[in-house]
C-alpha cells in the first residue's frame, strides 16, 4: 500500500529530537608525510570560522548597491563585478610550434605545415572576459533551477586567496562524477574572484560553434575528429603538443583543472606533464589543490558531442528530478609538487605485479608472496609519454594515485548516501521509519568520528526526509501491518534501483574502508573454521525467518598473522583511490585488524603466559594431541583475537563485509565469465562481452574486473589491442582456484 509522504514520514519524523550542532571536522589537510611542510603553513595559522557560503542565493548584499531594482538584477551585477582575469592565446601557436617537442616530430615528418594544421586546434583556447560573464550569468541561473544549493566552505577559499595573492601556480584536481564538475569548479572560482582555470578535458565535441565556445572559456579540447582519448595519447604529436601547451600556459601564469581518475585510466598523463614543467625548470612550483565535490543526486547526464547532444543534457538536467538537491564542494589545502616529488618524501618503492603477489597464494597456497607494493601501471601506460623514464612514471603514477585519494578524502557524505548505505547494507529487507531514524544517527556518529564531513546540516526530521524525497524513485513505501504511523521502507528489487543507491553509498565504503576489509578477512576466517570443522555454536531462544534471533558465538580463536594476512591478500584486490601510495599495504592491513578492535568487534583473548599460541590455519588443525609436531607453536609474544558480543556485534560485522560484497560479487561473476569468452577478441568487444555478463551486479566499473592478476593479457594484432585469456587461466582449474580466492571475502 503506498503512502503519502507528506501525511505519513512527516507526522513520524516530527517526534524526533535534532541532532546536529556537532563539531565540523576539518578535512582537505595534505599529507603529513609527503607535505609536512605544506602542512604545517597550514596548522600555523588561525583563522576563525567562516561559515559556507551558498553559490546559488544571490541578493543585493553581494554588489555594491542596494534597492528594489537592485534585488531584481542582483545576478547581473554580481557577475559584473567579478574579477575576470583575460588570457588571450597571441603568439601562443607559434611558441607551441617553437619547443623543442613538436621540432622533433616535424623532423620525422614530410609535412610540418599540415601538422601544425592539426595540432591547433587545442592551442586555440583562452579566455574571454565578455563571455564568461555571460555563461557565469547563465550557469547561476541553470543551477538554480537544478539544485536547491551550492555549498562552498569559505574557510577553504582563503588559502586559495593567500596563495594567488603570493603568485603561486594553482592546479585544481577531481575525481569526476558528471560533466557538471567541469563547469562547478570555474563557476565557484569566478563567482570568489579567482582566476578561472584552463580546464583540460577528455570530452570529444564535433560541432565547431560549440567547439569555439568552450575554447573561448578556457576549455582544451579532444581534436574534432573521430578519435577517442586513449587513441590521442598515442599520438605522437598530439601527446608532443599537449605537453608543451601545458609547460606555456604554466608559464603564462595560468591556472589549470584535470580530472583525474584511477579506475578509468583518466588524468595520470596530465599530471605526468604538469611534473615535466616543473622537472625541466619550466616553472619553478606548482601548488596541486585537490576538490571533492558532492552531489545529493549525481546528475544523470550523458557526454555531450555536439550541439543537439548539448541541449538534450540540459534539458534532462532542468526537467529530470522535481526534487532539488544539494552539492556540497571541499577545496583541499594547497601542497608543493616539488615538495612531494623531489625531496624524496613521497616514496616510490619498486613494486610488482598483481599476479606475482597473488597468483602463489591461489595456486600454491604459499603467502610468502603477498608482502610488497602493488603496481598500477595502467594508470599511465607506457604507450603514453614515451619519452619518461620508469622512475618518472612511477612517481607519477603514486602522484595520481595520492590525488585520488586525497580528493576522496575530502568529499562530503550527504544525507542520501547515509540512507542508502543503511537500506542497501543493513536494511534490504526493509526497514521500519522509526528504526531508520535511529540508524542514521549512529552512522552520522560514526561518520564524524572519522573525521568526515557532511554536507546537510539541520535535524534528523529534515535531513531524513529530504533524502527519502530524492530516493523516492528507488524506494519502496508501504504501510506496517502493525502501526500504520510507521511506515516500511525498502529498497525496490529493481536493477536501476540497487545500481543508484549502490553509487550513493560508494562513499561511505570509502569511508569505513579499514573497516570492511578486516570485517571481511574475519568472515573468510569464520567461514575456513567452519569449512574445517571448527567448534562454532548460536545461543538464543528461537530463529525465526532468515536470521537469528539471538546471540552468535564461535569458540575460536583468530591469530593475528593469520588475519593479517589476509587482509593484506583483500588489500591488493581493492581499486585505486582507497589507499594512499605513501602507506604500504602491509600497514594498511595491520590498521585494519587494529580499527575492529577499536570498534568493538574483535577482543583481545587472553592466554596463559605458559601455554603455547598455535596457529591452528597452517595445521590446518582447530585442537591439538600429544603426537603433534608443535613446531609452529609460538611462546608466549603470538596475539589472537575472538569476536566480541556487544549489542551491535556480529550485526556490525555482517553491515561491514557487506561494503564490499558488490565489488567482490562483480570480481566473482567476472571469473565465472572467462568461459563464455572467445578470445583473442579486440579490446572494445571483450570489454563489451564481460560488461554484458556483469549488467546485473550494481556496479560501474569494467577495467578491474579483467584485469586483476593478469587474467586477460593485451596483444597487439595489426595495430589495434587484442585481449586473450593468459595460458595459465585457460585451464578450468586455476580459474576454479581464483574464483575461490575471490569468494572466500565475499558476504552474502
Amino acid at each position: 500500500m503506498c503512502l503519502s509522504w507528506g501525511s505519513k514520514i512527516k507526522k513520524k519524523l516530527k517526534t524526533v529530537a535534532p541532532y546536529l550542532g556537532k563539531f565540523r571536522p576539518s578535512v582537505g589537510q595534505c599529507c603529513h608525510q609527503c607535505t609536512p611542510d605544506s602542512l604545517g603553513k597550514k596548522l600555523g595559522q588561525t583563522t576563525p570560522s567562516l561559515g559556507f557560503h551558498n553559490l546559488l542565493s544571490v541578493n543585493e548584499t553581494h554588489t555594491r548597491y542596494r534597492g528594489w531594482l537592485v534585488r531584481r538584477v542582483c545576478c547581473v551585477l554580481l557577475v559584473r563585478g567579478c574579477r575576470v582575469y583575460p588570457s588571450p592565446a597571441t603568439d601562443r601557436v607559434e611558441r607551441v610550434s617553437q619547443s623543442n617537442r613538436y621540432l622533433c616530430v616535424c623532423c620525422v615528418s614530410s609535412d610540418p605545415l599540415y601538422l601544425l594544421s592539426l595540432s591547433t586546434p587545442p592551442l586555440r583556447a583562452f579566455v574571454s572576459l565578455t563571455l564568461s560573464r555571460l555563461v557565469g550569468w547563465v550557469l547561476l541561473k541553470a543551477f538554480g533551477s537544478v539544485f536547491c544549493s551550492v555549498q562552498v566552505n569559505l574557510n577553504h577559499m582563503a588559502p586559495l586567496h593567500r596563495a594567488s595573492k603570493q603568485g603561486a601556480l594553482l592546479v585544481y584536481v577531481c575525481v569526476p562524477q558528471s560533466i557538471v564538475d567541469y563547469a562547478l569548479i570555474p563557476l565557484v572560482l569566478f563567482c570568489h574572484n579567482l582566476r578561472v582555470p584552463y580546464t583540460l578535458c577528455h570530452l570529444q565535441i564535433h560541432n565547431n560553434w560549440f567547439r569555439s565556445v568552450l575554447q573561448r572559456l578556457g576549455v582544451v579540447l579532444l581534436p574534432p575528429d573521430p578519435i577517442t582519448e586513449q587513441e590521442a595519447e598515442t599520438d605522437d604529436l598530439y601527446s608532443s603538443v599537449m605537453t608543451s601547451l601545458v609547460g606555456e600556459l604554466l608559464c603564462e601564469g595560468q591556472v589549470l583543472s584535470v580530472c583525474v581518475s584511477g579506475e578509468s585510466w583518466r588524468g595520470g598523463q596530465w599530471l605526468a606533464r604538469i611534473r615535466l614543467a616543473v622537472r625541466e625548470g619550466v616553472v619553478p612550483d606548482v601548488h596541486l589543490v585537490p576538490v571533492g565535490i558532492s552531489y545529493d543526486c549525481v546528475p544523470n547526464t550523458s557526454t555531450p558531442v555536439g550541439l543537439l547532444s548539448t541541449l538534450r543534457c540540459v534539458f534532462s538536467l532542468l526537467c529530470g528530478n522535481r526534487q532539488r538537491s544539494s552539492v556540497r564542494i571541499h577545496f583541499a589545502q594547497p601542497f608543493s609538487l616539488k615538495e612531494m616529488c623531489d625531496t624524496g618524501k613521497c616514496r616510490v618503492d619498486g613494486g610488482r605485479p598483481l599476479q606475482d603477489l597473488l597468483l602463489p597464494t591461489i595456486l600454491h597456497n604459499r603467502s610468502d608472496a603477498i608482502f610488497g607494493q602493488r603496481t598500477m601501471s595502467w594508470i599511465l601506460p607506457p604507450r603514453y609519454l614515451p619519452e619518461l623514464c620508469q622512475s618518472e612514471r612511477d612517481l607519477s603514477i603514486a602522484l595520481t594515485l595520492h590525488l585520488t585519494y586525497s580528493t576522496m578524502s575530502c568529499m562530503a557524505v550527504m544525507s542520501t548516501s547515509l540512507v542508502s548505505c543503511l537500506l542497501l547494507h543493513k536494511h534490504r529487507k526493509g526497514v521500519c521509519l522509526s528504526v531508520l531514524c535511529r540508524d542514521v544517527a549512529w552512522l552520522l556518529e560514526e561518520i564524524l568520528f572519522r573525521n568526515r564531513d557532511v554536507g546537510f546540516g539541520g535535524s534528523l526530521v529534515g535531513v531524513v526526509y529530504h533524502s527519502l524525497t530524492l530516493l523516492t524513485p528507488h524506494l519502496t513505501l508501504a504501510a506496517h501491518p502493525k502501526d500504520r504511523s510507521d511506515p516500511l521502507i525498502a529498497p525496490h528489487p529493481s536493477l536501476s534501483a540497487t545500481l543508484s543507491l549502490s553509487r550513493h553509498s560508494q562513499i561511505l565504503t570509502h569511508t569505513f574502508i579499514h573497516e570492511a576489509v578486516g570485517a571481511c578477512a574475519v568472515s573468510a576466517m569464520l567461514c575456513e573454521v567452519a569449512g574445517c570443522g571448527g567448534s562454532s555454536r548460536i545461543r538464543g531462544e528461537e530463529i525465526k525467518g532468515d536470521g537469528v534471533r539471538g546471540e552468535i558465538e564461535f569458540d575460536v580463536a583468530l591469530c593475528q598473522d593469520e588475519l593479517t594476512e589476509r587482509a593484506l591478500q583483500l588489500t591488493h584486490l581493492l581499486p585505486p583511490g582507497y589507499i594512499p601510495p605513501c602507506q604500504s599495504s602491509h600497514g594498511f592491513a595491520l590498521d585494519a585488524v587494529d580499527t575492529l578492535v577499536r570498534c568493538g568487534i574483535l577482543v583481545m583473548e587472553e592466554v596463559p603466559s605458559d601455554t603455547p599460541i598455535c596457529d591452528f590455519w597452517r595445521k590446518g588443525a582447530l585442537t591439538w594431541s600429544a603426537s603433534d609436531d608443535h613446531s609452529d607453536c609460538e611462546e608466549g609474544e603470538a596475539r589472537s583475537f575472538k569476536l566480541s558480543q556487544p549489542s551491535q556485534c556480529p550485526e556490525l560485522l555482517f553491515f561491514l563485509c557487506s561494503l564490499m560484497a558488490g565489488y567482490l560479487r562483480a570480481l566473482c561473476w567476472a571469473t565465472k565469465g572467462l568461459d563464455l569468452l572467445d578470445t583473442p577478441l579486440p579490446e572494445a568487444v571483450c570489454l563489451g562481452q564481460i560488461h554484458s555478463h556483469l549488467c546485473d551486479t550494481a556496479q560501474r566499473d569494467r577495467g578491474h574486473y579483467v584485469f586483476v592478476c593478469q587474467v586477460l593479457v593485451e596483444d597487439q594484432q595489426r595495430g589495434c589491442v587484442f585481449l586473450g585469456v593468459s595460458p595459465l587461466f585457460q585451464q578450468t582449474d586455476n580459474r576454479q582456484k581464483l574464483h575461490s580466492f575471490i569468494s572466500q571475502f565475499l558476504y552474502d
